[in-house]
């Protein structure tokens, strides 16, 4: 088999659509842990890559109803652990609010209660209301949020580092715990950290956690290019997508690592239906029974803007970056543009897709569509979403999924037990085991 994608869900409890809670069919609930693990382990039995959680450290009464009240989402992939064996278990973290050596910490035991399947998505808070959630006055700006981030992943790795494999001896006989030889000390002093070190758990099965981003604005590239190993993308058009790809690529490489060291995966946000016109009206009632307010706060959040304030059947307003959501706010600008929408209409579409490309019609529709953007290579993968659940998650699983590997796009069975295995990403070296194979020592 040559070449294959790679597929993903990105899971809110509620489903995507902000009024998919309200379908006659849908089980609801962020905190409802059978509903989640029933969806998690669907996946897992159609061999997906991963199932990943997003998260925000804020809420309020016009938010998202599955981000309104959810879990905590390192807690949910430590229980999910427990229920699944080989699916990649991926969340949201804010560098801007947490401390590196909590968050490595958790990571950590997460890598190792799953036997290597733990992902970040790094993050660094596109909303200010936070802020006050941790004894701030004010969300940090654009730039210097990016700055506390790439110190804060080099300070998650230098402790995922803090042990050499081997360092556990356990030995009874001679009474040895550790290899004192193996231990290695931090002590980062930083422009926004302090952190002495060590971490006090070995290091993660796959060395480090897989590194997820979804940065679009130059400074976040630049980020994702150096840092990522699986970037998110938001792109609705081919075209678009293949230069995104593209110029990730080229950062990439100008940061010193191989073009193909980042995987690019699209979110998507597919309507099944028998006939296309089914799908259709999948859409349709969906739309009827939406909270505007709720669909206006999604679009807002992702535009940068408080969109209340335009006139809802106008063309959208061409309006600058905000420094949130920058990839958001491009791609749905440039659909809007493209398909010449009023506010109204773009906005009606952001709900159904929190944001991401909107997929209508039957399963062989989807399987030809994604067939086309992964042999153009505008995405090595997708990142799934539905827009209530369970039924339309397992529907993908089992209706768009079998079409992939019958065409040699997706695999029949899991090849490796470690997500790093699943997106093909190699195992980091520790640095001593480096530094002793170029001295001709062993580490």
């Amino acid at each position: 088999m040559g070449k294959t994608m790679h597929l993903g869900m990105i899971l809110l409890g509620t489903g995507s659509h902000v009024a998919g809670w309200r379908m006659p069919d849908a089980q609801f609930g962020s905190q409802n842990l059978p509903l989640l693990r029933q969806v998690v382990q669907k996946a897992e039995a159609g061999k997906l890559d991963f199932v990943f959680f997003a998260d925000a450290v804020n809420t309020g009464l016009d938010a998202h109803p599955g981000m309104m009240l959810r879990f905590e989402p390192l807690t949910l992939l430590a229980a999910l652990a427990m229920s699944t064996s080989r699916i990649g278990l991926v969340a949201t973290v804010s560098t801007t609010y947490s401390e590196p050596y909590n968050i490595a910490r958790a990571f950590a035991s997460i890598d190792h209660l799953s036997q290597g399947r733990a992902g970040w998505n790094v993050v660094t808070g596109s909303s200010p209301d936070a802020a006050a959630n941790f004894s701030r006055d004010k969300h940090p700006p654009h730039e210097e949020r990016y700055a506390i981030a790439e110190e804060y992943v080099a300070i998650a790795k230098g402790l995922w580092d803090s042990w050499q494999e081997g360092a556990l001896v356990g030995d009874k006989e001679r009474g040895i715990f550790v290899d004192p030889t193996k231990m290695h000390v931090l002590d980062h002093q930083g422009a926004h950290f302090s952190v002495k070190g060590p971490l006090n758990i070995t290091r993660p099965p796959q060395g480090y956690p897989v590194i997820f981003q979804a940065g679009a604005s130059d400074r976040g590239l630049d980020f994702a290019a150096a840092t990522a190993e699986v970037v998110f993308a938001a792109q609705q058009v081919q075209e678009e997508a293949l230069a995104f790809a593209d110029r990730l690529r080229d950062k990439a490489e100008a940061a010193g690592r191989a073009r193909e060291a980042v995987k690019v995966v699209c979110g998507v946000s597919p309507v099944i239906g028998r006939t296309e016109e089914e799908a259709k009206e999948i859409v349709a009632e969906l739309a009827s029974m939406m909270d505007t307010k709720a669909a206006m706060r999604v679009l807002s959040d992702r535009l940068g803007h408080d969109m209340n304030q335009f006139p809802l059947d106008e063309p959208v307003p061409d309006l600058p970056p905000s420094g949130m959501m920058q990839g958001h706010a491009i791609q749905l600008s440039s659909i809007a543009r493209r398909k010449k929408m009023t506010l109204r209409q773009l906005r009606d579409y952001a709900a159904v897709s929190s944001g991401h490309r909107l997929l209508v019609g039957t399963a062989e529709q989807v399987a030809d569509d994604f067939e086309d953007w992964f042999r153009s290579g505008a995405a090595d993968g997708f990142a799934i979403m539905s827009t209530h659940l369970p039924g339309p998650a397992e529907r993908f699983v089992d209706e768009v999924v079998p079409l992939l590997v019958e065409r040699g796009l997706f695999r029949s069975e899991y090849a490796g037990s470690t997500l790093r295995d699943h997106l093909g990403l190699p195992r980091p070296a520790h640095p001593a085991a480096v530094a002793g194979m170029a001295t001709g020592v062993e580490g």
